[in-house]
């Protein structure tokens, strides 16, 4: 006799690694337990009728701020992990800055722990943090189960005292060997300080504090000379290098050659620099600034052709809120406002509405980057990122035909701005299933009951130096 299933998913497109197919999904105990063309005589206790929707692997975003400890009135693990429920996100990765203390010592990531424990609406992870005189900190963080460690090459700003710092030459060269030598795997922002900040230095002098004059001070080159310099660190250390928010065709091109070289390196980019330019920022205003900036239109398709190629491994948010006395504000310059852009929630809505709905990309390769290549790089495949028997029932039912305008009162996030507010976006998540259970439905909204878990990153036979 068949085993009775928890739920049924029937009738639905499901996306596969290798394509899109009319199939049924039977869930028991968290996990998929059968992909079948049909389950209509196998029993179960819920049926959930997918019919005209696609059922995709649930997003995995690697690159969240929620600020814990100590700043959740910027965004906490309760409204940030909602909002990433109701956008089709499974599991997250949450990085040591900006709550303070940052996570770069195994205290401040057992207390990070404790305050995301029951307090988040979907699965995570957390980043460790490479800073200046904390190298003696690494292994002692590796050994509690981290495996990615994130480290600024520019300022990353933040408020108070112990604050994450940026890196100096040295404790990136270091850090790197030793993370190297511990199975890890280095996260960078990639922008060179020494170029951005006397850049802005001297905009700042000329009275030019407008958003032309921000994107002027933090140009390509400064992104090309980091990242430059990050590839040469990991083929003397041997040590695995992840790219985060590239926003640049030139430097996706350097990465990809390295890649091709064999020195171990992978590229992340983002939903804002794949659907808004330079010319948006200024329109918008502070809500669309992040650094890097947003580039110009020839950018933004390059970086399109680069993803048809595929020179992209990772779609990640780079979810970066703030107060909106610290964005907003009237007084504020375009300087001076939070570089930060909070858009967690319509990560891949927009890129299913712009990726496969406009431009024709296969869903599966949107999956690649969404999920699958994101639990790859965090050593959570093949548990998380891919539907297939054996995987966690990580789900995300959407409608393609189903145009919505995105407003204020439909963020779960805890300040209501977002560059996309007035966008039509021309898909909409209606069902995200965690471990088989819902979190969210579009006539429920985010399920109360927040039953999240902590996840064990596998680490990976450390590299020798070469």
């Amino acid at each position: 006799m068949n085993q009775v299933h928890d739920r049924i998913i029937r009738n639905g497109q499901v996306v596969l690694p290798d394509g899109t197919y009319r199939l049924d999904i039977g869930i028991i105990g968290g996990k998929i337990a059968a992909i079948s063309e049909s389950l209509a005589h196998s029993a179960a206790d819920e049926i959930l009728d997918a019919e005209g929707k696609y059922v995709l692997p649930g997003m995995i975003d690697i690159h969240v701020h929620f600020n814990e400890p100590n700043f959740g009135h910027w965004e906490g693990f309760a409204t940030g992990s909602s909002a990433l429920a109701a956008g089709g996100c499974t599991t997250y990765a949450d990085m040591p800055l900006n709550g303070n203390p940052p996570t770069v010592t195994p205290e401040a990531l057992a207390l990070k722990g404790e305050l995301a424990n029951g307090n988040s609406a979907v699965d995570y992870t957390f980043w460790g943090g490479l800073v200046p005189g904390k190298l003696d900190q690494l292994e002692k963080l590796a050994a509690e189960g981290v495996r990615g460690f994130k480290a600024f090459m520019s300022n990353p700003g933040g408020e108070g005292e112990g604050r994450f710092r940026e890196v100096d030459d040295l404790t990136l060269y270091e850090g790197m060997k030793k993370i190297a030598a511990l199975g890890g795997f280095v996260a960078l922002h990639a922008e060179s300080d020494a170029i951005t900040s006397a850049l802005a230095e001297q905009a700042i002098l000329e009275g030019r504090t407008d958003a032309r004059a921000f994107v002027d001070s933090r140009p390509v080159i400064a992104e090309l000379e980091a990242v430059n310099k990050a590839i040469l660190f990991s083929e003397q250390t041997g040590c695995e290098v992840h790219f985060v928010h590239i926003s640049s065709v030139e430097a996706v091109e350097l990465i990809d050659r390295a890649k091709k070289r064999g020195i171990p390196v992978t590229v992340e980019t983002c939903p804002h620099y794949l659907l808004l330019t330079d010319e948006d920022m200024a329109d918008i205003g502070p809500a669309a600034k992040c650094a890097p900036p947003l580039r110009s239109k020839e950018q933004k398709e390059g970086l399109w052709r680069l993803l048809a190629e595929g020179k992209l491994d990772v779609v990640a948010s780079d979810h970066s809120p703030c107060p909106p006395e610290l964005k907003l504000g009237e007084s504020l310059s375009f300087f001076e406002a939070w570089g930060g852009i909070a858009g967690a929630q319509s990560s891949l809505e927009l890129m299913l509405d712009e990726g496969f709905i406009k431009r024709g990309i296969p869903l599966h390769k949107l999956v690649e980057l969404l999920s699958s290549g994101p639990a790859k790089r965090f050593g959570l495949y093949p548990q998380k990122g891919q539907i297939a028997v054996g995987a966690d029932a990580d789900l995300v039912l959407v409608d393609a035909s189903r145009s919505y305008t995105l407003t204020e009162d439909q963020l779960w996030q805890r300040h209501k701005f977002s560059p996309y507010l007035g966008r039509e976006i021309a898909c909409k998540v209606t069902t995200t299933l965690v471990r088989g259970i819902p979190v969210y439905t579009d006539e429920l909204g985010v399920n109360p009951v927040k039953q999240g878990q902590l996840l064990l990153q596998r680490v990976h036979t450390p590299q020798k130096t070469p």
